[in-house]
């Protein structure tokens, strides 16, 4: 009797602590080839990534153009006026605008 309860906790304690033992031998085994997929994975950018971060930058800069098409009309409304500073900064604001314009391509008309 004594030997059958043995057997019948043993048994099943030794298949599980077994299976335990291969899951981990498994990991150790695998644990290198994970970690340079993600190394690989983390080192490259997909395309879409490069896409979202191209948009991000073509947005700021068109937001960017926008604050100095802003302050230049501002400023030509003051230079109009006969303020001569103002007139220095709009020739300023306008070489900003010039650098920046070749950074944002045109959009196609409509059809």
């Amino acid at each position: 009797m004594r030997g059958i309860v043995l057997v019948s906790t043993v048994l099943p304690m030794a298949l599980a602590l077994s299976g335990c033992l291969v899951r981990t031998a498994a990991d150790v085994v695998t644990a290198p080839v994970r970690v340079a997929s993600g190394a690989v994975d983390m080192a490259t950018t997909s395309q879409s990534e490069a896409d979202e971060k191209r948009g991000r930058e073509l947005r700021k800069r068109e937001e960017e153009l926008g604050k100095l098409e802003r302050r230049y009309a501002n400023e030509m409304r003051d230079c109009s006026d006969g303020d001569r500073r103002a007139c220095d900064k709009a020739r300023k604001t306008y070489g900003e605008m010039q650098v920046l314009l070749p950074s944002i391509p045109v959009e196609p008309e409509p059809r």
